[in-house]
């Protein structure tokens, strides 16, 4: 079985995007260069928190949409297989109605991050709430939510090439020894 290129999460893009991407994999300085960009980590931790935060978003942007039955980090997703996070609706027949769930998973890696890393993956989310497909509806409705969304996206798939290549992780908690927890 052949190894996959950390740099597929950067497919489809144009090489002039790309190459600096790489060059920045090779010196060692991509980790610093989205650390100065994003300084700053979230602080969403827990799955009440991030309930609260992805409601938020909903209320403000999508009140009309289906209520959200649960919003949860889910260390079961595994970017690895192009899961940042999920939307699921399940239906079930309970008497003669018809009840829908819906729910909303991101990957636990995204527990630590930058602010603007969590709206990218929360806005994408919401945005199967109303448009099911990456079309351009889906598309428009991500940058109405997020107007940078698109420079997040690449951001985020380029942070996600250094956590694969190197396993850097700027945002990751330290302890007051240095330690990452």
């Amino acid at each position: 079985m052949q190894a996959r290129s950390p740099f597929r999460y950067l497919t489809g893009y144009p090489e002039r995007l790309t190459a600096p991407v790489r060059a920045m994999i090779a010196d060692g300085t991509l980790g610093a260069r989205l650390l100065a960009k994003y300084p700053q980590r979230h602080e969403v931790r827990t799955d009440r928190a991030l309930y609260d935060y992805v409601g938020e978003l909903k209320a403000r942007y999508l009140r009309s949409a289906d209520p959200l039955s649960k919003v949860a980090y889910d260390s079961r997703l595994h970017v690895i297989q192009h899961a940042l996070g999920t939307h699921t609706a399940i239906s079930r027949v309970q008497g003669q109605k018809l009840k829908a769930k819906r729910e909303i998973r991101v990957a636990s890696v995204f527990r630590e991050g930058p602010p603007e890393f969590l709206r990218m993956i929360t806005v994408h989310e919401l945005a199967h709430l109303k448009e099911r497909d990456h079309d351009k509806a889906f598309y428009q409705l991500c940058t109405y939510m997020e107007p940078g969304y698109h420079q997040l996206e690449f951001d985020l798939r380029a942070y996600l090439v250094l956590l694969e290549a190197t396993g850097e992780r700027p945002w990751a908690s330290e302890d007051s020894s240095g330690e990452t927890l």
